[in-house]
């Protein structure tokens, strides 16, 4: 069975045909004990089988961030044997070294969401655990691989703070202007709790951001009615931006290739390991979780 997830961000569900490589299965919802996941597709693209995942939706953008089941989606990863997740995001440049149509690999996060489930480990004396590195260096390490034996019609940069915040609303000046002094460097809405919860269940996560726009603020721009962003992304970039995000997949896919045979030997495989030893939890990852309290969300 695959090992790595590729877990689509916003455009996920439009991607040009052939992108992801050839279907090896009909995609299917895993129930889970926080309501059904997102459909899980598996692709085999030049001999490399892998999952696929749209965290939106799979005919449009049908689910804002705030609402996506961040949980159901990350256990149904691990149940299907997932190790390593490579995620995207698109969110706006509040730094003026990033710009529309930029790919990123960042290694930092702020979290100002205020309303999400955030752990698997409600009411449980679990889950006191480090949040350094951020992201799975080893992924990291690899797409940097991958990106240096492909052409740079787009600009990689290496580094960078994600602030994630609640939406579904865009931010105002007065935010983005905090974001940018508290360390911020870009603003999405996806990337929390997503990769807390892939560190609670030891699986080794990473995203790829294209830039998809300037935050509110950062340039002088016009209203535009009607329009993607309502003008924060200028016309003449829009192009760099589609782009972008279409040259995620084969990053992924290659970066994901170099380290399936890779052991794991960083942190995020053993982050639950201070439980294991002194005998809190075994060895079988659905005992460890906590049952959500209320309703499931399906």
């Amino acid at each position: 069975m695959p090992r790595t997830l590729l877990l689509g961000g916003s455009g996920g569900y439009a991607l040009p045909a052939g992108t992801l490589g050839d279907p090896i299965a009909a995609p299917r919802r895993i129930r889970t004990p926080y309501g059904m996941s997102n459909p899980v597709h598996r692709y085999d693209k030049d001999g490399f089988a892998y999952f696929f995942l749209s965290r939106h939706g799979e005919r449009g953008y049908e689910t804002t961030a705030p609402y996506v089941n961040y949980r159901a989606n990350i256990y149904a990863a691990k149940s299907l044997g997932v190790t390593r997740i490579i995620a995207w995001s698109g969110p706006g440049a509040i730094s003026p070294k990033f710009r529309p149509g930029d790919l990123v690999l960042p290694d930092d996060l702020i979290d100002f969401t205020k309303n999400r489930p955030s752990t698997f480990y409600e009411g449980k004396g679990i889950g006191f655990i480090r949040q350094f590195p951020v992201f799975c260096e080893s992924i990291r390490a690899a797409l940097k691989g991958a990106w240096g034996k492909r052409g740079k019609a787009q600009r990689l940069l290496d580094g960078g703070v994600y602030a994630c915040t609640e939406g579904p609303r865009l931010e105002t000046p007065a935010e983005i202007r905090f974001y940018g002094r508290a360390g911020g460097d870009l603003v999405g809405m996806t990337l929390c709790p997503e990769a807390f919860l892939a560190r609670e269940l030891e699986i080794c996560y990473a995203p790829v951001l294209y830039v998809t726009n300037y935050a509110e603020g950062v340039k002088a721009l016009a209203y535009e009615k009607g329009a993607l962003f309502e003008g924060m992304l200028p016309a003449a970039q829009a192009g760099a931006v589609e782009n972008a995000k279409n040259a995620i997949p084969a990053l992924a896919i290659g970066a994901a290739r170099s380290l399936e045979d890779a052991g794991r030997e960083c942190p995020c495989a053993v982050s639950m390991e201070r439980y294991r030893r002194r005998g809190t939890i075994g060895e079988d990852f659905r005992t460890w979780v906590s049952r959500p309290h209320g309703k499931e969300r399906g």
